[in-house]
């Protein structure tokens, strides 16, 4: 009698869990908005601390929004997969395998998906009207590192181990580095003028 009534008391406490978890968030938001900048729009990043059900699904889920010619600089999943789906609008994409091998260099436009492995670097330049997008990732606490910003994976890498990477100058890469690194954002709205040399930095890295 005892061993069912304590076994019912699992199944109820489980049932209960699942029921009363949230099953619904606004991840278009702007309010909660992870990564903003005011020149360039904002990301929305959905994960399991702030949605639990995630946790069991493994999933995670981002919503990003550029303004017209705004750039999301090159980052990369480091823990998940990543299918962007997109919403509105139309940017230029280039990903970039592992072994620093271009594998997609074309123009995403709205109700297209594209996939992303994990560890592959990805950039986006919105067109003239814009960009939106949701991307679904194969893990509920995805984490992103950028080439670019105040969290940039450049601040702990020496210079002359970047400089013998690439075969640059150590000078070059200095200088590289303190550009990236001055950008308070990970997506930012270049002048016409910077735009195409920014873009050859970014092929570069």
């Amino acid at each position: 009698m005892r061993r069912g009534t304590r076994g019912h008391g699992r199944d109820n406490g489980i049932k209960e869990t699942l029921c009363t978890l949230r099953l619904r968030e606004n991840i278009h938001d702007p309010s909660r908005a992870d990564i903003y900048n005011p020149e360039a729009d904002r990301i929305n990043t959905l994960k399991s601390h702030n949605l639990p059900v995630l946790h069991w699904l493994q999933l995670s889920a981002e919503f990003g929004r550029l303004q017209r010619d705004a750039i999301y600089v090159p980052h990369w999943n480091q823990n998940a997969h990543s299918i962007i789906y997109v919403v509105r609008g139309h940017a230029q994409l280039q990903v970039v395998d592992d072994f620093g091998q271009t594998v997609f260099d074309d123009e995403l436009q709205q109700d297209q998906i594209l996939t992303v492995p994990q560890n592959f670097a990805v950039v986006k330049q919105a067109s003239s009207d814009g960009f939106e997008w949701v991307a679904f990732k194969t893990n509920d606490n995805a984490q992103i590192s950028p080439l670019a910003g105040q969290t940039s994976v450049l601040r702990v890498i020496p210079t002359d181990v970047l400089a013998n990477t690439f075969q640059l100058l150590q000078e070059d890469i200095s200088e590289l580095k303190l550009n990236l690194l001055q950008q308070e954002n990970t997506i930012i709205r270049p002048s016409r003028s910077s735009s195409q040399r920014r873009a050859i930095a970014y092929d570069e890295v």
